[in-house]
């Protein structure tokens, strides 16, 4: 009995002390420990991934003021591990008050809640990127914006306080900048900068060609300056937000927006907070669930509010409006690859609209062939999500799986079992969603929806229609010059044979020369 006792002191003890030992974990803390989640697991990494969230903010911020961007991205070596990199933009900028949060806290942003085609949508990647170049080399990041051309510049430097995921202003004061607005922010990191594939120089590339209206400039650490001019002056259709479509909605979700809604009834919160409900479905769907139409809807228990979702899933609606997206759109896209690809043959299509759990999305592709692309390797395959290139994870990603699913010997490529057809040939996939379904933090891969992987597949087989066609006609064009040329060049040897058989004379045999060469020609014009 007084060992019982005295094992279950311990045990009370023990309890106790795990109990003290046990404490909030910051957001900052938690991707201090896991940044290789967020796209800085390596030095090479890095850059790029710093580099492309600052360019996505600047592109974002730009389109949202109607501005077409002009964003000039620099990277200088300042010892043999560390890189000072810089991106300043000709955006609207921030107001001042927001600077610290902005570039100071993860999970701070204004997109996660938006339903509409925005690049950011976590409110993690600036200040992520600020967070590793603290890490790497204590550096503060120091940030210069102006929000117009009769107010002044402000120069921010900050660190982050990962224990309470604040900012912590190190300075801050009024400057002199030759910019009518915009923002500019350099973070110092360790980091490897290298050309090639997934290098800083092969996203600024794509991202040239997913946004045509931008005008892009990379200055690279041996001081080589790479200009990527606009394709278009139209800046993008500005998409608009929505509300939530009710195919994609859960019960979770559901109960928290009928406790923070302002809408006094029932039937006033369906027609509100959701897109596509009407008044006279919206009175349907409470009869179905046999709740009152004028009953509060933060009054709803849990068992009503499942009886609501019932009737919601049970209920048809039309899909959702599709002006919250922003595609390239076909004649844009091919202009791009034509100023970025020397090919022959180019082909792209926009799917309409389709829907995964109540998002709207809409794909595109895009082909180029022939030309001056490489024809002994793998095809090169670029992925996008609203405008934004991904490099990183391919094997992992829907566009990959709907790639390798294709038949692509039907479309004059090589193909070995299911893998990336071989050939002289660039593929572009392109997402726009208000929510892309990404697999990670680091948004680097898509998500193995059904709908998306479909949609996929449909558009790509559609530019390898084209492409096939191209191919069969340029095959059919080379053997006619084939035959061409025996004919060509046995049409002489045929000649003095006849002459030599018939006992021609030369004016004879030089006509029935001629006559053949007259048919060739014609034949070459047909």
């Amino acid at each position: 009995m007084q060992t019982t006792l005295s094992e279950n002191k311990k045990e009370i003890s023990h309890a106790i002390e795990q109990a003290k030992k046990q404490r909030d974990i910051s957001i900052s803390e938690f991707f201090t420990k896991n940044r290789h989640l967020l796209g800085f697991d390596n030095p090479l990494k890095a850059i790029s991934t710093t580099i492309k969230e600052g360019v996505d903010n600047a592109l974002d911020a730009a389109e949202d003021a109607n501005i077409l961007p002009d964003v000039i991205v620099e990277v200088k070596q300042t010892t043999p591990e560390r890189y000072l990199v810089t991106i300043e933009d000709n955006g609207p900028g921030i107001v001042k008050e927001q600077i610290p949060n902005i570039f100071g806290r993860l999970l701070y942003g204004s997109k996660f809640h938006k339903l509409s085609q925005t690049r950011g949508q976590q409110g993690i990647g600036i200040s992520a990127a600020g967070l590793y170049g603290q890490l790497t080399t204590g550096k503060p990041v120091k940030i210069i914006s102006k929000i117009g051309k009769n107010d002044p510049a402000h120069h921010y430097e900050l660190h982050l306080d990962t224990t309470k995921n604040e900012s912590e202003i190190a300075k801050k004061e009024i400057i002199e900048w030759d910019k009518d607005h915009g923002t500019k922010i350099s973070i110092e990191m360790e980091g490897k900068y290298q050309r090639g594939k997934r290098s800083v120089s092969e996203y600024m590339k794509y991202t040239a060609v997913s946004n045509p209206h931008a005008r892009l400039t990379l200055i690279e650490p041996d001081g080589t300056r790479i200009d990527y001019p606009r394709g278009t002056t139209d800046l993008p259709i500005k998409p608009k937000e929505i509300k939530p479509h009710p195919d994609g909605i859960e019960l979770g979700i559901l109960i928290n927006m009928l406790k923070a809604t302002k809408a006094k009834t029932l039937q006033s919160f369906l027609t509100t907070e959701f897109s596509r409900i009407g008044a006279g479905t919206a009175k349907k769907i409470c009869e179905l669930a046999k709740l009152y139409t004028n009953s509060r809807p933060s009054r709803i228990a849990k068992d009503e509010a499942d009886n609501l979702l019932k009737a919601i899933r049970g209920t048809k609606f039309i899909a959702p409006p599709t002006n919250c997206l922003s595609p390239i759109g076909n004649e844009l896209l091919t202009k791009s690859l034509k100023k970025e690809f020397d090919a022959d043959f180019y082909a792209s299509v926009t799917r309409p609209a389709a829907v995964y759990r109540g998002n709207p999305f809409v794909v595109e592709a895009g082909i180029a062939y022939g030309g001056k692309l490489p024809g002994d390797s793998a095809s090169e395959i670029i992925r996008f999500a609203n405008r934004v290139p991904l490099q990183y994870q391919q094997s992992a990603c829907s566009s990959i799986k709907s790639i390798t699913d294709i038949k692509w010997r039907q479309y004059g490529l090589q193909q070995s079992g299911k893998n990336i057809p071989v050939g002289p040939v660039v593929i572009v996939v392109h997402i726009a969603s208000v929510w892309v379904p990404f697999t990670s933090e680091s948004k680097e891969s898509i998500a193995h929806y059904p709908e998306i992987i479909k949609e996929i597949k449909l558009a790509v087989q559609e530019c390898g229609r084209q492409l096939g066609k191209h191919v069969r006609k340029q095959k059919k064009v080379k053997d006619e010059a084939k035959k061409r040329s025996y004919l060509e060049k046995y049409v002489p040897i045929i000649g003095d044979a006849l002459k030599e058989l018939l006992d021609l004379q030369d004016p004879d045999v030089m006509l029935i020369n001629e006559n053949l060469k007259d048919q060739l020609e014609r034949s070459r014009k047909i």
